[in-house]
């Protein structure tokens, strides 16, 4: 059982490797629904195996065993490294407890203190200009549904009219692609694993490339979204950078500029799958069953432990 429950523990950091290639050989979109459905299943499963793993050693504390009624050991394996096994995920789960009640709060608070920024200006068709001379854009999802894309008068005077169609169409693309909830997705993910905190990246970088090719069509020009996306991150960093907000508030100069503008300058991707997502699927696939079977063979120990027949 020991075995079973600790690979998919181990499973995460195979997607790590397979999110690169993904993001760069897959259209954008679907790079994002896989890596993103990937990191959610994976961390699912890690939370899930911790939770089983914690078992041995919570089952050693009579008042506990009690409750579950046992009146025998449960046998997860060799003793000392079932105990010792079960004692690190406990850590693991309250670690991971902590930085997700933790980030969670941070981040809410965060978004909060976004809206109270732009709370008392005006929109027009969801755009609303925040009197800034730092040049930034982002799309700053609603708390309760909707949303706003804001951007400061620094922006706007660093762009000409062309440039700021650009700019307006990659921000309204994150928020009708509710991109906001797929970096929440990875994010939650990431507090769970290290390895899929290392995939974070490659999310984030889907969510621009995304945006950038939907802001493409809209405008019908690559090589001034190409130009767009150069010059908005040219001057937000000449303007002292963007300001420290919500990683959910997507903005046009997040990820690595250089790669969006070269992807830009070529044709647009197809759609396409790459071995890497097959290979993928197969991954969260051999996670899920692993964890299945870890689960079936617990619960066969713990009928056992009760002194009852195990279920065929």
């Amino acid at each position: 059982m020991i075995a079973l429950l600790l690979v998919p523990l181990l499973l995460p950091w195979i997607l790590v490797p397979l999110a690169r290639r993904v993001v760069s050989r897959v259209r954008p979109d679907v790079a994002l629904w896989t890596i993103t459905t990937a990191s959610g299943a994976l961390a699912v499963g890690v939370v899930a195996c911790l939770g089983a793993l914690l078992l041995p050693v919570a089952l050693t504390v009579p008042s506990l065993a009690a409750l579950a009624h046992l009146i025998r050991p449960l046998q997860a394996g060799p003793a000392p490294l079932a105990l010792g096994v079960s004692a690190l995920s406990a850590g693991a789960v309250v670690v991971t407890g902590v930085a997700v009640v933790r980030r969670g709060r941070s981040e809410v608070k965060r978004l909060r203190s976004a809206h109270g920024d732009v709370a008392h200006l005006p929109q027009v068709a969801g755009v609303c200009v925040l009197d800034d001379s730092r040049p930034d854009a982002y799309a700053l999802p609603g708390l309760a549904g909707g949303g706003r894309v804001v951007v400061t008068s620094g922006m706007l005077r660093s762009l000409d009219p062309h440039e700021r169609e650009v700019l307006l169409a990659h921000e309204r693309a994150h928020l009708a692609s509710r991109h906001h909830l797929f970096l929440a997705v990875a994010q939650l993910a990431g507090w769970c694993h290290p390895a899929l905190a290392a995939v974070v990246p490659q999310v984030s970088f889907a969510v621009e490339r995304a945006a950038d090719e939907a802001a493409a069509r809209a405008t019908g020009n690559r090589l001034l979204t190409a130009r767009a996306v150069g010059r908005a991150a040219l001057a937000t960093s000449r303007g002292g950078g963007r300001s420290q907000g919500s990683v959910l508030a997507a903005g046009a100069v997040t990820g690595p500029v250089p790669a969006r503008v070269k992807a830009l300058l070529a044709q647009a991707p197809a759609r396409r799958i790459a071995p890497a997502v097959l290979v993928m699927a197969l991954l969260c696939g051999t996670a899920g069953a692993s964890s299945l079977a870890g689960a079936v063979w617990l619960h066969r120990g713990v009928e056992i432990a009760q002194g009852e027949h195990p279920s065929d």
